[in-house]
């Protein structure tokens, strides 16, 4: 009966899945990486122990929208993270959509471009690179502007989504969050979040040219502190950049939950930080219809 009703939930969740609105970031090959000819790939079995997205060459955003009577007019674009080898498209993109979605929030999941991978299992062909700063180096800036793009599209379309242009932030974790915070040190008046919120981010990754912008947007900063990668500095050095620019900032650093953890629950305090993002946005008058 159990194995029954689990076998009932996925197929509910895939056929949710396969509604969703999916939409080219941009069109024809992606400037700066035309003669990429990788094909997109998943693995389910790898060492995460989760869904992950590689070998993205051709952006795009998956849409989550709420139902009518709930929308609140506010959108995220959401960034999943994987060490710019992969994406946990799943506990950092699509649940995170799904529960922010049921708030009110029009979610936009955005598969950014990544290294490219030479096997089919991108998180064990991971910890074989010995330098990966320099690997990762060039896909940072592509996946920035991937990240401003995702901004644009959002704000450009935000009539037919029956959103308002002056709500519109980005969300992301770990290498996403770097994605994340490069946005939000590196927008023009198009692409320029309302609100960002990088969770467990690498910081010393992100591209940040003339430091925090003068019309920076108000930053919610969240990790754990017992990061085994040792990134918890890497928020609280991002906090303190916001607060020395005297801009609004939120930072939550959990004792425990590691690294990685999104939606996965482990029943510890992390299990509910998006609830916490749902209490800041709240007092910032996101959350308001």
């Amino acid at each position: 009966m159990r194995s029954t009703l689990s076998l009932l939930l996925t197929l509910l969740s895939l056929t949710a899945m396969s509604q969703e609105k999916v939409i080219p970031l941009y069109t024809g090959a992606a400037p700066g990486s035309e003669p990429w000819t990788q094909q997109e790939k998943e693995s389910r079995t790898n060492t995460w122990h989760t869904r992950v997205v590689f070998n993205v060459a051709k952006p795009t955003l998956t849409v989550f929208q709420p139902e009518p009577a709930q929308a609140n007019g506010t959108a995220v674009v959401i960034c999943p993270g994987g060490a710019f080898f992969a994406l946990s498209i799943d506990s950092e993109g699509f649940e995170v959509a799904r529960w922010l979605t049921a708030k009110g929030v029009t979610c936009f999941v955005l598969k950014y471009r990544l290294v490219e991978c030479k096997t089919d299992d991108p998180t064990t062909e991971l910890t074989t690179i010995s330098d990966l700063d320099m690997v990762v180096a060039p896909i940072i800036k592509l996946a920035m502007a991937d990240g401003n793009a995702a901004m644009g599209y959002v704000r450009q379309h935000a009539k037919e989504y029956n959103l308002n242009p002056n709500r519109i932030g980005i969300l992301g974790f770990s290498a996403g969050g770097t994605v994340t915070a490069a946005v939000a040190f590196n927008y023009s008046p198009e692409t320029r979040p309302d609100f960002v919120a990088p969770i467990y981010l690498q910081y010393e990754w992100t591209p940040k040219p003339k430091g925090v912008p003068s019309d920076a947007p108000p930053i919610f900063v969240l990790a754990a502190t017992d990061d085994p990668l040792g990134l918890a500095s890497h928020s609280f050095a991002l906090y303190r950049d916001w607060l020395a620019a005297k801009k609004p900032a939120e930072l939550h650093l959990y004792a425990k939950g590691g690294h990685g953890f999104g939606m996965r629950k482990q029943n510890l305090p992390t299990d509910h930080w998006i609830e916490r993002f749902a209490d800041w946005l709240e007092v910032q008058g996101f959350m308001k219809k």
